[in-house]
């Protein structure tokens, strides 16, 4: 298929902030998927030589092939385990992502959840909210200065949030596929062995099949009741249903989580707890991190149809 210069169509298939679409939208050609029939999907196809998705995305090998021009996939978010990377690559697309710019503010809220679980800064308000203060002070909670924090995940937001608790004075240790070279901090090489050593962890590793319910029972078990897990980095990550016996039985302290393995369901058993604090996915949602988000996912389209190196783009297996 032979491109001209006003053929650079963009195919929108997933919710974008609106600033982004709007700047998409005027300096590109913008499809939406989700406002098109059958027909049109078919007959639009061919045109499409960018893929704008989400974090949440799921872009399969079928998907992809939906489109027989494709060349690049823009996603917004770091995360790209629902993206078929493999079969983009084997048919020669590109995907980028929006690394770095979203670092702080997620290991901000991570902080925020170790935090607000181990002094139980929700049920307190409930507490004073309800009048219950009248009747004597709130029960006592958690210290987290000095504590012994374990990250899963010693990658941008791992690191982030090792720099925040230095500010706490914890002993941080991790764990990761290897021992990452200049991190001052203690490698453990089983999640198990961190878990038991640590008061608090917090997880920070990518999502996909590789790291599938590796937060397990056993793990929960070793992290113990006086121990309280994090986690902002896919709800996949951990096993929800092990996550759920544990709060049940007391076999954990708490937990502090931003994401879950069904969004946006949330398990009953989760909800309403003085020990757990939920938020829904926000911790990159900030107007700051969001303009940047948008601004790199448009960078990244417009160095692709200028024929220039990708911003971000995400490494070939």
């Amino acid at each position: 298929m032979a491109f001209t210069k006003t053929n650079r169509t963009v195919m929108k298939a997933a919710y974008l902030p609106p600033a982004l679409v709007a700047r998409l939208d005027g300096a590109f050609v913008l499809r939406d998927w989700d406002t098109l029939d059958a027909a049109e999907r078919d007959r639009l196809a061919p045109e499409v030589r960018v893929l704008a998705v989400n974090g949440e995305s799921v872009v399969t090998e079928t998907f992809i092939a939906t489109f027989p021009n494709l060349e690049l996939i823009a996603d917004f978010g770091v995360g790209y385990d629902g993206i078929d990377v493999a079969a983009a690559q084997r048919r020669g697309v590109a995907v980028t992502n929006t690394p770095g710019v979203l670092t702080d503010d997620v290991a901000d809220l991570a902080f925020g959840l170790l935090l607000a679980t181990a002094r139980q800064i929700p049920d307190a308000q409930r507490f004073v909210e309800r009048g219950d203060w009248a009747g004597g002070g709130y029960a006592w909670t958690r210290k987290v200065s000095g504590g012994r924090l374990g990250i899963v995940g010693m990658g941008r937001i791992g690191q982030a949030v090792a720099r925040r608790a230095a500010g706490f004075d914890m002993v941080v240790s991790y764990t990761d596929q290897m021992a990452i070279e200049g991190c001052p901090h203690r490698f453990v090489p089983g999640l198990t062995t961190l878990a038991a050593e640590s008061d608090f962890l917090i997880v920070c590793a990518n999502g996909g099949e590789k790291t599938r319910g590796m937060v397990s029972a056993e793990v929960l078990a070793a992290l113990g009741p006086d121990g309280i897990l994090v986690n902002i980095a896919r709800g996949t990550v951990v096993d929800e249903a092990a996550l759920v016996a544990a709060i049940k039985a007391g076999t954990i302290a708490g937990a502090g989580l931003d994401v879950f393995l069904d969004e946006p369901t949330v398990p009953k058993a989760l909800q309403g707890r003085p020990n757990v604090v939920l938020t829904p996915h926000m911790a990159s949602a900030t107007h700051a991190t969001r303009k940047a988000m948008g601004d790199l996912v448009f960078d990244n389209i417009a160095a692709h149809f200028a024929g220039e190196p990708l911003k971000t783009p995400v490494r070939p297996y």
